[in-house]
């Protein structure tokens, strides 16, 4: 029996293990992955995160993993298969054992969005990719494509701008969302061409990507670009297959809490991207983290 149970290791589950042995909560960290950090180890850069300046994400992941071993944080790797948290007691139950405590903290994030466009899936892992900073060095001088107008999109193309031969950026709006100094910086590549009021219709190849079919959203107009590589940055979803029906959620299916982390559920709590939010970064996941521990702190005052 554990005063808390952490499902997820990304910069909310590591903030809330360091908080929570601060706090000397009796803690366990459940992570499924060998190595903790979340998304941000496949983040090539990461220029927003106070006192850390162009740190890799692999470097803060890494480094946030470690800062947690330094309080020996009881952690496994293991797969959570459910959740029950219909008593007082949570129980986390994985495919090697099931774990017990008094208050739950959820920080299981979100994964990138797909297109579901035929050949996306067939061609996963064969020309098509949801990480350019992981997969990026495979198409050393040839020809690729990013789809989508977020920050990770334009940091994608400018990624492999620096070793492609040619980057097609596909959007399907007039204009980017992405922050100014990302645009800013995406016009001093000289071999990305920028393809807007656009969407990928189909992915096609032979074993291998070898083209797609682009159509205009106003003119109706399709045509084929010759490629190698297609990079797929349009967003994410919440990783939530695991949260309980007893939760409540978003339409989108984030579990509805605020910065407290406190849930519709008395003990379970929700840190990091799995929650609602306007802004997902690590700063605000690392936040969420600390928000968590400090209201499971409160709650378990109560409860005992």
């Amino acid at each position: 029996m554990y005063d808390l149970i952490i499902i997820g290791a990304g910069p909310a589950g590591l903030s809330a293990a360091i908080y929570a042995k601060r706090a000397m909560l009796s803690a366990l960290l459940i992570e499924k992955n060998y190595m903790g950090g979340g998304q941000i180890i496949n983040t090539y850069e990461v220029d927003n995160y106070p006192a850390l300046p162009g740190i890799t994400g692999f470097d803060l992941g890494q480094k946030m993993s470690e800062h947690a071993d330094k309080f020996e944080i009881e952690k496994v790797s293991e797969n959570v298969v459910s959740i029950d948290v219909t008593g007082s007691v949570k129980k986390v139950i994985t495919d090697e054992n099931t774990y017990e405590a008094n208050a739950l903290i959820i920080a299981t994030g979100n994964s990138p969005a797909k297109l579901n466009v035929p050949g996306e899936e067939e061609f996963t892992g064969m020309g098509v990719s949801y990480c350019a900073t992981c997969d990026g060095a495979f198409f050393k001088n040839k020809i690729t494509a990013v789809v989508g107008g977020g920050d990770v999109a334009l940091e994608d193309a400018i990624f492999l701008s620096r070793g492609c031969e040619k980057v097609y950026l596909i959007h399907r709006r007039d204009e980017f969302r992405a922050a100014a100094v990302l645009q800013d910086e995406l016009k001093k590549a000289s071999n990305v061409e920028i393809i807007t009021d656009s969407v990928i219709t189909e992915i096609k190849g032979d074993g291998q990507v070898n083209s797609v079919t682009v159509k205009n959203v106003k003119t109706d107009e399709e045509r084929e670009l010759s490629l190698n590589g297609v990079f797929l940055a349009v967003g994410n979803k919440p990783n939530g297959d695991l949260v309980p029906v007893e939760l409540n959620t978003d339409e989108k299916g984030y579990v509805i809490a605020d910065e407290t982390c406190v849930t519709n559920v008395p003990g379970v709590f929700a840190a990091g991207d799995i929650r609602t939010k306007k802004l997902r970064q690590v700063v605000t996941a690392v936040s969420d983290g600390a928000n968590a521990v400090y209201s499971v702190e409160e709650y378990l005052r109560t409860w005992k």
